[in-house]
């Protein structure tokens, strides 16, 4: 392997992606469709507020999380009802009133509890599984301007994984759609803070951990 073979494969393995930046939910929406269509399956985009229709430009099928909270209330009642039954029926039975050990209108209060209880707890649990979090880092955090896809920009990221990538191709195809500003390379980890020195007045003076992406011989 060439020296500059090996230089590139390790640039290429310490990005998670390439991002660029757009001002309004019509341009993450029509990048992201464009994307898809050339081919790029590893991608995602964040905004500020959802975007009708963002979802399925990204592939995104649908959400699991009905079904689970809808079985997850079945569990639920079905425990609530044999544990009430259990207990007056089986357990410990007990006559008041004349009425048959297993009075089922009874049940029905703790029963619906019980179902609303597990169905919310299925719906948490799922959510975060399914979302893989709790993440308290992501790669593209360590992007300056990422700190305004809360705000109001909208972001559009090709990861390095999607079989397509290729660091200037994908530059080039990402400029096309013509985001505000350049592209930006999204390093797999922070580089850290700006490092301590002792001179007075240079303290803070390391540059923070972006860098643009140069394709060909021109800056972007």
């Amino acid at each position: 392997m060439k020296p500059q073979d090996s230089q590139h494969d390790s640039r290429h393995n310490s990005l998670h992606g390439l991002m660029v930046e757009f001002i309004a939910a019509d341009q993450i929406l029509e990048g992201t469709r464009r994307a898809w269509q050339t081919g790029y399956r590893e991608m995602d985009a964040y905004s500020p507020y959802p975007v009708e229709g963002l979802a399925a430009c990204l592939g995104l099928k649908k959400s699991p999380i009905p079904k689970i909270v809808f079985i997850g209330g079945l569990v639920g009642v079905s425990c609530g009802l044999f544990m009430q039954y259990y207990a007056s029926a089986v357990d410990y039975p007990l006559n008041v009133g004349g009425r048959p050990f297993n009075s089922w209108p009874a049940y029905v209060p703790i029963g619906f509890e019980v179902l609303v209880l597990v169905a919310a707890f299925s719906a948490v649990f799922a959510m975060l599984y399914l979302n893989g979090l709790p993440r308290p880092n992501h790669p593209v955090f360590n992007v300056p301007e990422f700190k305004r896809a809360s705000q109001d920009r909208f972001f559009l990221c090709i990861e390095a994984s999607d079989p397509l990538f290729e660091r200037d191709q994908t530059a080039r195809f990402l400029l096309s759609l013509g985001p505000h500003g350049s592209v930006i390379e999204v390093p797999r980890e922070d580089i850290g803070p700006p490092e301590q020195v002792d001179e007075p007045g240079l303290r803070g003076a390391v540059p923070e951990p972006r860098t643009t992406v140069q394709v060909g011989e021109q800056q972007t």
